[in-house]
């Protein structure tokens, strides 16, 4: 039980993690070329470095634990969140935008009121698909000491124990599909609310 929370606080940190930086940078990549090319080359890279080499790298520099696996779990998180928000404000209606602009509001009551409710569909499927891939990421904190399900996982391959295994295999199963399944509720419900509810994001 107590690997089973270890492992919802390492999602649910680095997941708050990543929202804080990956919404933010996203904005900032639709409204300046130069910051989207290195937004989502950051982003890219992130994801193509596997997750165990970007735990290691971030042993030298603060240790084993917590904090060092929640680096690496952040950088895995990220790119989902970035590339749907960018999607999402993106494919708002121009006409609507300059409808708002016509209005006098500016380019922040635009984003605030319009863009980011429109685009929220879009956005929470990249927050759904990022929360899912790091529950299943979260396995690998366990080699530079972050805790979690992959414990009783590399434990039992270790002790040739398949039913520690199946304890640390299927709550982290279980866990991913719960989720998927609640987060994918959540989003046909704000989809319904929304305005472009029936867009393709591109990382879900």
């Amino acid at each position: 039980m107590v690997q089973f929370w270890e492992h919802l606080v390492l999602v649910a940190v680095s997941e708050f993690a990543a929202l804080a930086v990956a919404i933010p940078a996203a904005i900032l990549a639709v409204r300046n070329d130069r910051a989207r090319s290195i937004v989502l080359g950051f982003g890219n890279a992130a994801q193509t470095i596997p997750t165990i080499a970007i735990l290691f790298l971030a042993f030298p520099l603060i240790g084993l634990g917590f904090w060092p696996s929640i680096v690496g779990l952040w950088a895995y998180a990220i790119l989902p969140i970035i590339v749907n928000t960018i999607k999402g404000i993106e494919n708002v209606d121009e006409g609507t935008v300059e409808a708002a602009r016509g209005m006098g509001m500016t380019d922040w009551e635009i984003l605030r009121s319009i863009q980011l409710p429109l685009a929220l569909p879009v956005i929470f499927a990249g927050i759904r698909t990022s929360i899912v891939l790091v529950i299943g990421t979260a396995y690998l904190a366990v080699f530079i000491g972050g805790g979690g399900l992959g414990y009783w996982v590399v434990a039992g391959i270790q002790g040739y124990n398949v039913p520690m295994i199946i304890a640390g295999a299927l709550p982290g199963a279980f866990l991913a599909i719960g989720a998927d399944l609640l987060l994918a509720r959540i989003e046909r419900y704000i989809g319904g609310e929304g305005g472009v509810g029936d867009l393709t994001p591109d990382a879900a």
